[in-house]
Formats: C-alpha cells, structure tokens, sequence
C-alpha cells in the first residue's frame, strides 16, 4: 500500500468513527426544553461587609457570581475566571482569595469583605488613596483585586519592606504593568495605617 493510499484509509476511517461518536452524542442528549437534572437552589446567608445577605442559590454559584449578579458589588472582576489574575481577589475570615475559587455556599458563616466595604463615609481607605497617590491604576480593571490584595497583606505585615510588597502582591497580575507605583502604595499605607489595622 501507498504512504497516500493509507493516509486516504485512514481520513476514511477516521470520518466514519467521528460521525458514529456525533450519533451516539446527539442521542445521548436530552432534548432541548427537556428536565435538567441537579439541585437547585437553596437558601444562603452570606455576611458581607458586616451585614448579612439572605439569597436563593444553587450551590455551583461562586461567590463573585454572587457578589456581581446577585448583589450588584461589582468591584470583584471576572476576567481569567480561572483563579490565575486576581481581579476578584476578596478577604473571607482574615485570608486573601480569588472569589471565583470559592462557592458561595462553602463561604457562609465567614466575614467577606469586597472594596466597597474597606471606605468610611466620602473617605478613602489608606490602602485606596495611596493608590491613587502613586498612580497605581492605568486601564482600573485590576485596581480593586489589588487593593484587596494589599489590604489583606498589610493586616498580616503591617509594616513591609518593597520586597516584600512585591512578594505580597505576586499573586495578581496587570496588563497594565503599574507594578512600580502599586509597591510604592502599599509602603505609603503602610505608614498611613501607622503599623496598625484598620477597618
């Protein structure tokens, strides 16, 4: 047999077992409008912020999915969706994480806190406005899952070296590469926060 013949029985061979998977496949569905199996939602509580928040959902939900769509706190982005960026980054119980890791049904019965939770009144919170002062936000789409991040290492090291700040914060990335100035803000909180937690 010819090196063509046998790529020709192959292709052949191949198409048909292809077409034979489809069929099973397509049998195999359930028809369109048909039941869906699973279960549905159910009843959560999730503190947020400091107050709790009575929701019906399924327990697939992550948490920023519930956070965006179901409460409209939208500073937690869905970019990567993947746990690899960080533009979701919240604190839950103390401990910096990628919302969209977290289901909201496993995060009940812990303290989240989202960016519209760490300002007071008009006032910025430190870890915010160094931000600000430093220029550490070009396009904004990963300022609040830094800040986050910054906020929850600062609670745990209130008082970093830039290489630590810079070690603290690897676990979120920017297109933008605003790096310099983010490491900047968090030694400027730093001081604000004079070596102590804040709200």
């Amino acid at each position: 047999m010819s090196r063509r013949g046998f790529i020709r029985g192959v292709g052949i061979g191949g198409g048909a077992l292809g077409t034979g998977l489809l069929e099973k496949e397509a049998l195999a569905a359930p028809p369109a409008g048909g039941k869906t199996e699973g279960p549905g939602p159910v009843p959560i509580t999730l503190n947020i912020n400091g107050k709790p928040y009575n929701l019906n959902l399924e327990p697939r939900v992550t948490l920023l999915d519930a956070l965006r769509n179901h409460l409209d706190l939208t500073g937690a982005k869905k970019v990567c969706d993947r746990a690899t960026c960080g533009a979701c980054t919240v604190i839950v119980s103390g401990k910096v994480v990628y919302s969209c890791t977290v289901l909201a049904i496993d995060a009940q019965g812990k303290e989240i806190q989202t960016i519209e939770g760490i300002s007071t009144g008009n006032r910025l919170h430190p870890v915010s406005a160094a931000f600000v002062n430093h220029d550490a936000q070009q396009c904004g789409y990963c300022t609040p899952g830094f800040v986050m991040a910054a906020k929850g290492f600062l609670d745990r090291n209130p008082n970093p070296t830039l290489e630590q700040a810079e070690h603290g914060l690897c676990g979120n990335l920017c297109r933008c590469g605003t790096y310099v100035g983010m490491r900047k803000a968090v030694l400027e909180a730093s001081r604000e926060m004079k070596g102590g937690r804040h709200a």
